[in-house]
């Protein structure tokens, strides 16, 4: 019993000084936390959704999930080849052109009538605390933050790891001129070094009024945040962001719901909208969409054209790697939507009316190189 109590003891030492390190960020306290205590949506210590959501879906239960993604034999769940890529010089781009490139996930850069945005960065090749776990697939690692040039705003949608990467953000702090994300995350940027005077945080329904004609408003999403063991003290948010030029739907993880309508109606019709598409699984159907869910949301939101992220990089579910966009390809031909499915890194042209080829049915050519 003594051995016994011995090794819990140590073992519950270890884990709390592990979680004590800096990439854990920090939770909201002070000022921050006074203000947080005001929002509508923080009830009894938490953020809340708008709509109950449990984190498992009925039946389910964390031993089964568990035992689902660690014995599951899907030797599809990753590529069994190098994932095409292309290399973009992001620092020689021409600054009249209006663009999006994706880097895999939930990571993509954009360059809209001027200004250079970035959102969800993870470019250290893992979305784990732990480096050696959920690694990258071979191929979408082909950017380093030495390739960026100076970023005028950095969208962050919520802190988990697959998005909110410290190793990518502490290499990029000294290019990132402003940070907007939801209440709460800015406590992990202060903790990080960052001047509070950089972070703009909002709770759902507020409005961010930047220079030269740009505006965010901060809207819904149904999901959850946390770090470590305790979870929602910070908030999960997605951006309407309006330009001089376009309106855009940058949209965080989030389950299906009424709000995607209720955006549609406020702040609709979008020019382009980011909508995850992938890591869902039966077991979780409340906090990620299936693909069927993301063509209806992109209709409630009345888009014209769909940008499908939150795939082809890790392994967070059970399904095949490719299986996201090989099914929302097919299900959004019953649209009039402009489906937009670049390989990592090309350089697309917002509001280009471009049919792009089933690369993520690639056969044993790989794509892989700069331009």
């Amino acid at each position: 019993m003594i051995i016994t109590l011995i090794i819990i003891s140590v073992f519950v030492a270890v884990v709390y000084l592990f979680i004590q390190q800096d990439q854990f960020g920090k939770r909201p306290s002070g000022n921050r936390l006074e203000l947080i205590k005001k929002s509508p949506n923080y009830k009894n210590g938490t953020f809340q959704n708008l709509s109950h959501t449990p984190d498992l879906t009925e039946g389910a239960s964390f031993y089964s999930v568990m035992k689902e993604f660690l014995f599951n034999k899907n030797e599809f769940k990753k590529p069994n080849q190098i994932i095409p890529s292309t290399k973009t010089n992001l620092l020689e781009l021409d600054p009249l052109e209006n663009l999006v490139i994706w880097f895999g996930h939930s990571s993509y850069f954009m360059q809209v009538d001027g200004k250079k945005i970035l959102v969800d960065p993870v470019l250290s090749g893992s979305a784990s605390p732990l480096s050696f776990t959920n690694r990258a697939f071979s191929g979408t690692d082909v950017y380093t933050t030495d390739d960026f040039p100076e970023i005028d705003y950095l969208f962050i949608s919520h802190d988990h790891w697959d998005h909110l990467d410290y190793k990518t953000i502490i290499k990029l702090k000294p290019k990132i001129r402003t940070v907007i994300c939801g209440l709460g995350t800015g406590a992990h940027f202060e903790h990080w070094g960052f001047n509070s005077d950089s972070i703009i945080e909002k709770d759902w329904n507020e409005t961010i009024i930047l220079e030269d004609g740009f505006e965010v408003n901060t809207v819904p999403a149904r999901h959850f945040s946390g770090r470590s063991f305790i979870r929602n003290k910070a908030l999960w948010t997605s951006f309407v962001l309006q330009t001089p030029t376009s309106k855009l739907f940058i949209g965080g993880d989030s389950g299906y719901d009424s709000h995607f309508i209720e955006i549609g109606k406020q702040f609709g019709p979008f020019d382009l909208a980011f909508l995850e598409n992938g890591q869902y699984d039966k077991s979780w159907k409340y906090i990620h969409m299936t693909p069927k869910e993301v063509v209806q949301a992109a209709i409630d939101l009345n888009a014209k054209a769909l940008f499908p992220v939150h795939s082809s990089k890790f392994v967070l579910a059970n399904h095949d790697w490719n299986e996201p966009l090989k099914t929302i390809n097919e299900l959004v031909k019953a649209t009039n939507i402009h489906l937009i499915t670049p390989i990592i890194g090309e350089k697309t042209i917002l509001n280009e009316k471009k049919v792009f080829p089933k690369w993520w049915e690639f056969s044993n050519q790989v794509v892989h190189e700069s331009i």
